[in-house]
């Protein structure tokens, strides 16, 4: 490899040491690339593909996702948060089925057009799925590049974020940007990671600056630390004589957007005011469950739960199934998205159903 460029040693590296047997190098195409994409933002590989192979046996192609009710995707995608992302997805595929007649977009402006899909993940797709001469600069590749060029600072700082991208131009291949692209992924994934880079068999290693500086670890500076809030919510889990739970929508913004939830109290006052309003009243007193903690990238949620059962049946009740509310029994839990916590107490009351 001896004066060979960049790009050259990675692609070389990549066709002996890259990754082969992920689900999305198989029938690439621009669809599959794009999904995968999506999904393998802030989120581990192992992690990523069950989701991608179950939304790929329901959505095989980009008209099947964006014809299908944003719902079912949003079921598909539960666990994986950041549902915005999910949300995203659905939209950009009716605007291919809408703009495209359903058949994902090969020029550059309009894949990037299109909801969700930011630079690097057009250029992904583009270079992976088109052999565009397109660069990339997702979180492995940033680490690679800050590394080799020994660029200091935050990569979420815009300065330093255009140095990256200016760095990632100038290296990008005119020929073999798939392979390239794949190459800086895994060269990312499985070498210069994180923690322990594995510097000494790194086809890039013989003029990286910051291997010659001896603190390769140092590059690029983490996100600066910042305190977690802590904030307060309640879950009110109303139980009807049949076992099932009153579940309502969240509003279109704002956290767990459009996913299905408890309705929400903190107190026992307010759980008061919340019957009220539907016409309900407790069979019993109202229990308390044991809280739920829940992790969100700028604040913790400390979740009380509360459990109101009402002597009634659904049907008698002043609640009725809508676009807003649904009373799902834990047992069988519908084909919808729900927040992680929801989905993990819907668990835990079956269990207890079931005992």
């Amino acid at each position: 490899m001896k004066g060979a460029t960049f790009a050259q040693r990675v692609v070389d590296w990549a066709s002996v040491h890259g990754r082969r047997n992920l689900p999305w190098q198989t029938d690439r195409s621009p669809y599959r690339v794009w999904v995968s994409e999506v999904m393998l933002q802030q989120t581990q590989v192992t992690t990523v593909i069950p989701y991608f192979e179950r939304f790929m046996a329901r959505f095989p192609n980009v008209t099947a996702l964006g014809t299908a009710d944003v719902d079912e995707v949003l079921h598909l995608w539960s666990g994986l948060g950041y549902y915005s992302r999910a949300r995203n997805l659905h939209a950009a595929g009716q605007q291919v089925v809408d703009r495209f007649g359903g058949h994902f977009p090969t020029d550059f402006d309009d894949i990037q057009s299109l909801p969700g899909i930011g630079r690097s993940t057009a250029g992904a797709i583009a270079s992976m799925a088109l052999g565009q001469c397109q660069p990339i600069l997702d979180g492995n590749v940033k680490r690679v590049l800050a590394r080799h060029q020994a660029i200091d600072g935050w990569p979420g700082q815009s300065a330093i974020l255009n140095q990256l991208w200016a760095v990632a131009e100038s290296y990008m291949p005119s020929e073999n940007a798939g392979p390239y692209a794949q190459g800086m992924m895994d060269l990312g994934a499985t070498l210069c990671t994180r923690r322990n880079p594995t510097c000494l068999v790194c086809p890039v290693m013989e003029d990286c600056k910051a291997r010659a500086q001896g603190e390769p670890e140092r590059f690029p500076s983490p996100r600066p630390k910042k305190e977690r809030p802590l904030r307060h919510s309640g879950f009110v889990v109303l139980r009807d004589n049949e076992g099932k739970v009153l579940l309502k929508r969240r509003p279109p913004t704002g956290v767990w957007a459009s996913l299905w939830s408890f309705p929400e109290a903190l107190d026992e006052s307010a759980i008061e005011t919340l019957l009220a309003s539907h016409g309900l009243k407790p069979a019993a007193s109202i229990t308390r469950l044991d809280d739920i903690e829940h992790g969100f990238t700028h604040f913790q949620l400390h979740i009380t739960v509360w459990l109101v059962d009402v002597s009634a049946s659904t049907q008698a009740l002043g609640v009725a199934d809508d676009n807003d509310f649904m009373w799902m029994h834990p047992n069988t839990p519908a084909e919808v998205g729900l927040a992680a916590p929801v989905g993990k107490l819907l668990t835990r009351l079956a269990e207890k159903t079931n005992r």
